[in-house]
């Protein structure tokens, strides 16, 4: 696994989904209305602000603000970024992530979507709910259809992590959590760390470290849905998008990889020139067909970060690019949103109202030898990047 450093010593040094069902609630800009600790100066800083209590644990806001006086917010359960404020090309101030505005929208059952969250153990699906590491069979929760997606029926974005904003004021908050040996059926504790920093170039910057007692699997990802026009009510079908990837990896009808690394010239999935994402979502195979929900393998595999993607929006000027460590890259277009969630104005979130990168290595590794590792074993490092740059052509 590129990823992973060996270290002699045990030391450890941030959305449209998968999976849904929900109750109807409302997904707006977030308000801070307690009372907040302000650390914010011209230079830009990060403030805190009481959410409520989940798991009998303290939730807090934290609003990371930089010069230029763009906004990410975060609550430490899921270590979810709730939303990212920032300019069009005409000036206007919009949230370009969904999110909600209190702790309530975020524990309603069934779920909601990963909106914005960290996922893990297990970033994405893996087979029949069940891998085998060194002879021995783990099972795990399936919590989709036959598989087991994103770590879980209780993954790293149902828990409370602890956070720790910075101690300069400066614009980024780190965020720890200990995954118990046995939780959702992993072996091994693991203790992992999520630090977001929001920089004067607009970039959100999320850097991942984890160290585990045993070999485990382990593929972190942050499951932000983006919608560049800044109004959840449009679709994302006349984005653009740009994928530095020559092959992905097909999937069954459960949306495993078959193992196959198939070459994306000839086929919906080729972005190595700009496409709009509607285009030729319709002629997309998979379950639900028409819809994009699957692994790039990024032309970039040496484990540094580079450019690997960029999405465009004409209507508000916005480009967001994505730079990562990871392998691959886990393009979604919110096929399984239903309208269930309501977002300001009572208007619900339909299909394609916003879509998801999620960097990451690729799906079923632990089942598929030939894929880039993802075991961690005790003594190794386990450390990826991925940046989120937005920036506005007028």
């Amino acid at each position: 696994m590129k990823n992973l450093l060996c270290y002699s010593l045990f030391s450890l040094t941030v959305g449209l989904l998968t999976a849904c069902g929900n109750n109807s609630t409302t997904t707006t800009e977030n308000n801070m209305d307690s009372t907040s600790t302000d650390t914010t100066s011209a230079k830009g800083g990060i403030t805190q602000a009481d959410w409520g209590e989940a798991d009998g644990k303290k939730v807090s806001l934290y609003t990371l603000t930089n010069k230029n006086g763009v906004e990410v917010k975060i609550i430490n359960r899921g270590a979810t970024v709730t939303s990212w404020i920032t300019p069009d090309k005409n000036g206007n101030r919009n949230n370009i992530v969904l999110g909600f505005d209190s702790l309530s929208g975020y524990l309603q059952k069934p779920s909601i979507p990963y909106f914005g969250a960290i996922v893990g153990r297990y970033g994405n699906r893996i087979g029949k709910a069940q891998f085998t590491i060194d002879g021995n069979t783990y099972k795990l929760k399936a919590n989709n259809g036959p598989n087991s997606l994103h770590g879980g029926e209780k993954g790293f974005d149902k828990v409370v992590w602890d956070a720790t904003p910075s101690s300069d004021g400066s614009p980024s908050l780190t965020l720890t959590y200990l995954s118990k040996d046995g939780e959702e059926g992993f072996p091994g504790d693991l203790k992992t760390t999520v630090k977001y920093t929001l920089t004067d170039d607009d970039e959100l910057l999320i850097q991942y470290d984890a160290e585990t007692t045993k070999a485990t699997p382990v593929n972190l990802t942050n499951h932000s849905y983006f919608n560049l026009t800044g109004d959840a009510s449009n679709t994302i079908l006349d984005h653009t998008v740009w994928i530095d990837a020559d092959k992905f990896t097909p999937v069954d009808n459960t949306l495993i990889p078959t193992g196959e690394l198939k070459a994306v010239k000839g086929t919906p999935f080729d972005f190595t020139t700009p496409h709009k994402i509607g285009e030729r979502i319709a002629s997309v195979p998979g379950a639900p067909p028409g819809g994009y929900d699957h692994n790039w393998v990024l032309n970039n595999q040496a484990n540094s970060l580079k450019l690997v993607a960029w999405v465009t929006d004409s209507i508000s000027g916005r480009k967001l690019e994505v730079y990562t460590t990871e392998p691959g890259l886990q393009f979604y277009t919110g096929n399984f949103l239903n309208g269930s969630i309501n977002i300001k104005d009572g208007k619900p979130i339909q299909k394609n109202a916003a879509f998801c990168m999620e960097t990451q290595h690729y799906p079923d590794s632990p089942n598929k030898p030939d894929f880039p590792s993802t075991i961690l074993k005790p003594g190794e490092k386990y450390h990826t990047e991925t940046k989120y740059k937005v920036s506005v052509n007028k």
